[in-house]
């Protein structure tokens, strides 16, 4: 997670918090097309984002071929970089 994903994620609520670990979890179990989440979507260039609730997105990168994928960004659907 990049620093500036880890400032958003103090001012999250609780329950988002919560949503985002989630969506880590399975994104770690079953690599980073979730199409489970609500509104997930591919971006472009590896990106793919989805919403944790009606107010907050969480975005991620991947790289074929790399066993990492990184978050982003976490925060309001206002501001999401997409």
């Amino acid at each position: 997670m990049k620093k500036k994903t880890s400032r958003g994620l103090k001012k999250l609520p609780t329950n988002v918090k919560k949503l985002l670990f989630l969506l880590i979890e399975d994104l770690k179990a079953d690599g980073p097309i979730q199409k489970n989440w609500n509104n997930f979507s591919p971006l472009r260039d590896g990106k793919y984002h989805c919403h944790l609730n009606y107010r907050y997105v969480a975005c991620w990168k991947w790289r074929q071929g790399e066993i990492e994928i990184e978050v982003y960004y976490v925060g309001s659907r206002e501001k999401a970089p997409y």
